[in-house]
């Protein structure tokens, strides 16, 4: 690999960074690059796009002494398997990005190919041909906002054999018609599916299943409140049914409830996903911005 910092095409250049002082190189990195988040350089180790003397790594800890001189080194510039959205971040073991509202993230009948798994998929197998992804969860179709993805068969076994405990949080924003009656609540029900895969809160029985989500109110006016919710549970549809239940459904969901669609989509977006990384145990969290158009609907 070129190291010697001239940028050629299609590349970024190296950057060379001294060390000065005696340190471990991640604390290193995060105080010499102030622009970056920690999952920004922590992603840089996991690729192998940092040198030590010339010497890739992706040790975290490897000590550093003043007179050695790190080097992020030529990273690949955009390719024809980039994301067409954006990337959150990566390592050997996940991906996670920020799904835009009107893509499904797995196939249907009716759509095969324009998906969140094909698109990741794609980008994973332009880095090799023999890479995959695995689905860990999913969000509706137009439902923006983060999803994660593991690299590895092991990896998603262990999501799914410890999720609860893996998982910290699932962070959601939505705009609903109306105002809840309180301005900070839980909502627990037993869900029921319909045969027609339609989801209601129903009596607890066979086939029943338990979902509670808590919200907050934000912000309100024009006819909507703008809620901040989080999910104890992970049942098909529970947030769609919950605010139904509290005669506030999703601002464009005719199919709970709705009577308005103000900006041509269900007004419901994943903004925070937290968990314990499943191989190192460190605690991660991500977040997508409110999309714009949310801001739209109250003024």
């Amino acid at each position: 690999m070129d190291q010697s910092g001239a940028s050629r095409p299609g590349r970024r250049p190296a950057r060379d960074l001294p060390v000065a002082q005696p340190a471990t190189l991640l604390p290193f990195l995060l105080e010499a690059l102030p622009g970056k988040s920690r999952n920004s350089v922590k992603s840089l180790l996991a690729r192998r796009l940092v040198a030590v003397d010339g010497r890739p790594t992706s040790q975290f800890d490897t000590p550093l002494t003043p007179g050695q001189v790190v080097t992020i080194l030529a990273a690949p510039g955009p390719r024809s398997g980039a994301l067409p959205f954006p990337l959150l971040y990566e390592d050997e073991r996940l991906i996670v990005v920020n799904k835009p509202a009107k893509l499904l993230t797995v196939a249907t009948q009716t759509e095969r190919r324009r998906t969140a798994y094909r698109a990741v998929t794609d980008y994973v197998k332009s880095q090799h041909i023999d890479n995959r992804v695995f689905v860990l969860h999913r969000l509706d179709r137009d439902t923006s906002g983060v999803l994660m993805f593991a690299r590895d068969p092991e990896t998603k076994a262990l999501f799914q054999s410890r999720w609860n405990e893996i998982i910290l949080r699932r962070g959601y924003q939505a705009v609903v018609e109306g105002r809840p009656p309180r301005d900070r609540d839980t909502v627990r029900s037993f869900l029921v599916e319909t045969r027609t895969h339609l989801s209601f809160s129903g009596q607890p029985g066979p086939g029943a299943k338990q979902a509670i989500t808590n919200y907050e109110v934000k912000r309100a006016g024009n006819g909507y409140s703008l809620l901040e919710l989080s999910i104890d549970t992970g049942r098909k549809n529970q947030i769609r049914v919950h605010m139904k239940d509290l005669g506030c459904p999703i601002a464009g969901d005719k199919q709970y409830g709705a009577a308005t669609n103000p900006i041509g989509r269900l007004c419901l977006h994943a903004h925070e996903l937290a968990f314990r990384h499943p191989v190192t145990g460190e605690e991660m969290r991500f977040t997508a911005k409110l999309p714009r158009d949310f801001n739209r609907v109250f003024r």
